[in-house]
């Protein structure tokens, strides 16, 4: 190659490297935003800054947010690749790429990613509650390919089901002291006669929180933890269309455009007395911590449809709650530690959390020391 071509290779080449950074900056300019080029500059050299700092990079480059839902479109069309949190099912079911990654990558117990063994954190924060006179009550919530695994692959189907690694931390907690309520044994024995997760999204049907609710509301009332209220609730029949948060996740309208809104029969619920939707109380003694799967139904529509309203009306009084999507493993008690308040006469706490949390959950599973009993009931009081 003659040294003039090699010039013009060069030229070429750093003309690919230099025009889509300086472009990116011209258009953040007139658009009034200062480079973010300079943002590296201001934040401190560390892997998880530095990760954060190129995953904005990507989500707000203009030639990547052009392109990619083309490029990503034709991979889902021909490869049958929807993109890195998404996987195909049979017969037009989504499954979120974690949860299945938490199945067959999950480590043995004790050496779970993101700070302390969870089921260390969990003891830790049941003796805490002891020590106050609170009971507490976990609830893992299974992933949806832990209990419909044949809807990813026809080789997972009657006794080839998967076998969650939860079921080995429930047993841990078991022998631990710590109170559960097993929800893959209460889906399993009735999961042939109806469907409890939604077929295109992360999260269970309206019919499944109510399952459980009823469930874990018979243990607390069976335990003498507290006894049932004077509340007198009642139900309304809702059907509430929902979008796939899976198809969402694509972030590509195209693909998003042909998984159509699922079509789902909820019960409201309301108070009898008044007429009025279900409404928490922060004095009730009950208090429930939780992530986006107490967050179905409950402040998504229809509202007061899910988990936590059922839990209340099985109990037959309000309750408390903190709801945190995806940071049911360390943010919600952090929460609570900024709202001791909650606290104060309370008899039981409900702990629910999706069991991918177990490895990926948002913080970890660090130790959070409660304030001191006195704290939690000078403090403040606010609105949960």
């Amino acid at each position: 190659m003659k040294r003039r071509h090699q010039w013009y290779v060069v030229a070429g080449f750093l003309a690919v490297i230099y025009v889509v950074p300086v472009t990116q900056s011209l258009v953040e300019i007139a658009s009034g935003r200062a480079p973010q080029v300079f943002d590296i500059f201001e934040r401190p050299p560390t892997r998880p800054s530095l990760r954060a700092y190129e995953k904005e990079i990507e989500d707000r480059s203009v030639f990547a947010n052009a392109v990619r839902p083309w490029v990503q479109y034709a991979w889902f069309v021909l490869l049958g690749d929807a993109g890195e949190k998404v996987v195909l099912g049979r017969d037009g079911w989504l499954f979120y790429r974690p949860d299945l990654r938490y199945l067959v990558e999950a480590p043995a117990p004790g050496t779970l990613e993101g700070g302390e063994d969870p089921a260390t954190a969990i003891m830790n924060f049941r003796d805490q509650l002891q020590a106050r006179g609170i009971h507490l009550l976990v609830i893992p919530a299974p992933g949806k390919p832990s209990l419909y695994g044949g809807m990813l692959t026809r080789r997972l189907n009657g006794s080839s089901e998967v076998m969650s690694p939860t079921l080995d931390l429930l047993m841990r907690l078991k022998c631990g002291g710590v109170d559960t309520v097993n929800l893959f044994e209460l889906f399993g024995k009735t999961r042939a006669g109806q469907p409890y997760y939604l077929a295109r999204d992360t999260h269970w049907l309206a019919n499944a929180a109510e399952m459980a609710a009823a469930a874990v509301a018979a243990r607390i009332l069976e335990k003498g933890w507290v006894a049932p209220g004077p509340a007198d609730y009642g139900v309304r029949s809702i059907v509430v269309s929902r979008r796939s948060d899976i198809a969402r996740m694509t972030r590509v309208p195209l693909i998003e455009a042909l998984y159509p809104a699922e079509e789902v029969p909820s019960r409201q619920v309301f108070d009898k007395a008044t007429g009025a939707r279900y409404k928490d109380d922060p004095a009730s003694p009950v208090l429930v911590l939780g992530d986006s799967f107490l967050r179905m139904y409950e402040t998504d529509e229809p509202t007061s449809a899910g988990f936590i309203a059922h839990l209340a009306r099985n109990l037959r009084r309000p309750v408390a709650s903190i709801v945190n999507d995806g940071g049911a493993s360390t943010l919600v008690r952090q929460e609570l530690v900024r709202r001791p308040q909650l606290l104060h006469g309370k008899k039981v706490v409900i702990w629910e959390f999706v069991e991918r949390d177990i490895r990926f959950g948002t913080e970890g599973w660090k130790l959070t020391p409660l304030p001191a009993e006195q704290a939690a009931i000078t403090a403040p009081s606010r609105n949960p």
